[in-house]
């Protein structure tokens, strides 16, 4: 297992979601595969032939993809697990919104207040998303998918306006 893949309990909260093959096209590949595979490229930014042999074929990885993207699957399964994590109690919907505007000066933004923290040894290892309650991490990376499914769908809308 990589470095950012699905583990075992984000595994078993999303595969009840995850559609069937019809049976029409012949098997599917594994959908954990794959779905790690998307969640490497959302991650990392790389080209879908860049994908790493490990995620199988990157045509098999775009084509799944892209077909979740047109047909809505990834929004229902961000809508599912949410639902699931707030049925278990544990998202919080408590939101407080501000809208004071302090403006700073354009050479304020970004100024470094104290010296960055020390760098950790190389033998030590820290978990990722160690602090976090497991339902959170998932829907974290489900909404970068979203996210992406969004702007992929605004980027195509915008290409097809100017080409006419």
């Amino acid at each position: 297992m990589g470095r950012g893949d699905l583990t075992d309990a984000e595994w078993e909260r999303l595969r009840p979601f995850l559609p069937v093959s019809n049976g029409r096209c012949g098997r599917w590949r594994d959908h954990r595969q794959v779905i790690d595979g998307i969640l490497h490229r959302v991650r990392t930014g790389v080209q879908w032939r860049d994908l790493p042999e490990r995620f199988g074929p990157w045509k098999t990885v775009y084509e799944r993809h892209r077909l979740w993207s047109a047909d809505g699957t990834w929004e229902r399964l961000l809508q599912q697990v949410q639902a699931a994590a707030d049925a278990a109690g544990d998202i919080d919907w408590d939101l407080a919104v501000d809208s004071t505007i302090v403006r700073a000066h354009q050479h304020a933004a970004g100024a470094r207040t104290d010296p960055p923290p020390a760098a950790a040894s190389k033998g030590a290892e820290t978990a990722e998303h160690q602090d976090e309650p497991p339902w959170q991490s998932l829907l974290a990376r489900l909404v970068e998918v979203v996210q992406e499914v969004r702007d992929w769908a605004a980027r195509a809308a915008d290409s097809r306006a100017s080409s006419t």
